[in-house]
């Protein structure tokens, strides 16, 4: 009687211990899924043999996949738990409109996209990474391709500096900062409701120019993206503030002039420019609803979180 109780229990386990088909998939999955991001990373910062057909990049690859198969692998129980665990937080995300599955495929997408023109593509993925309040919502907001958007961001350039001449290599700068002097030159400060964060989309902020300082961000990144300019969203202490992507250090000394000499004279007489030097050596310049002319002061320069529109 004990020993079949004891064989009994010894099929259990052994039944217990068998690795399901669906695991294999699973795991299968999600080392491809890891496996390419790491390979444009190592891609990117590995010399390039140039071998017939690119076969050290086959291999390279291969390597990787192999590597991180056989780490899945060895942790493959608590893997399955977290992958669990995921799945209905995600499940939970979308039912409440909050992040969700569509939400990690954009993100997703939006990062070997980018990946693959960067030569840094690791700090993207620590981008994003990096945390930032209502995310989804705030990308979900910026509705660029709103025709009411690009309508708006296309008045303000016909209306501020459309005769700048002899800088047509910062034409696209010029005009995002036209729609930077037309949105701040209107703004109007408002709080949300009481005890809620309430986020309204760009086209909607632009029946009355008002709104928080989230509000402010989402129109402006939206506006300048809308006519081809790079923004960012910057996550401080309490407050949020948009940022556009200018270039080099040598970039920088161009529009510093601009803006001192040719754009922002009197708003920027002896002052001095705010931006921030990303990893990659990129300046990005203030454009916050606080600021009189772009590079404006910043209201706090501790960043807890960015966020950017490519």
């Amino acid at each position: 009687m004990i020993n079949s109780k004891k064989n009994s229990f010894q099929n259990i386990t052994q039944k217990l211990r068998v690795k399901k088909p669906w695991d294999d998939v699973i795991i299968f999955v999600l080392n491809v899924l890891i496996a390419i991001p790491v390979f444009i990373i190592v891609h990117q910062n590995l010399i390039e043999l140039k071998w017939f057909f690119n076969i050290d990049r086959i291999l390279i690859f291969l390597l990787i996949i192999v590597i991180i198969q056989l780490i899945l692998r060895l942790l493959r129980t608590v893997i399955i738990v977290c992958i669990v665990l995921y799945f209905l937080v995600l499940l939970y995300g979308t039912a409440s409109g909050n992040y969700g599955f569509n939400s990690v495929y954009e993100d997703y997408d939006s990062m070997i996209y980018t990946m693959n023109d960067n030569p840094f593509p690791q700090d993207i993925i620590i981008a994003k990474l990096l945390p930032f309040p209502n995310k989804s919502k705030i990308i979900n907001a910026i509705d660029y391709q709103n025709a009411k958007v690009r309508n708006f961001a296309i008045m303000a350039t016909s209306k501020n500096f459309k005769n700048v001449k002899g800088y047509s290599d910062y034409r696209t700068i010029i005009q995002c900062f036209a729609v930077f002097k037309e949105i701040n030159s209107r703004w109007n400060y408002v709080s949300d409701p009481k005890d809620t964060d309430y986020i309204a989309a760009a086209s909607e902020s632009l029946d009355y120019f008002s709104g928080d300082c989230d509000d402010h961000s989402i129109l402006m990144a939206a506006s300048v993206r809308a006519i081809g300019g790079t923004p960012r969203l910057i996550h401080t202490k309490g407050h949020i503030y948009p940022e556009i992507l200018i270039g080099s250090l040598n970039d920088l000394e161009t529009v510093n002039y601009l803006i001192k000499n040719v754009l922002f004279i009197n708003e920027s007489y002896k002052k001095q420019l705010h931006y921030h030097i990303d990893e990659r050596e990129q300046v990005w310049l203030n454009l916050d609803y606080t600021a009189k002319y772009p590079g404006g002061p910043f209201m706090s320069e501790e960043i807890l979180g960015a966020l950017t529109l490519n």
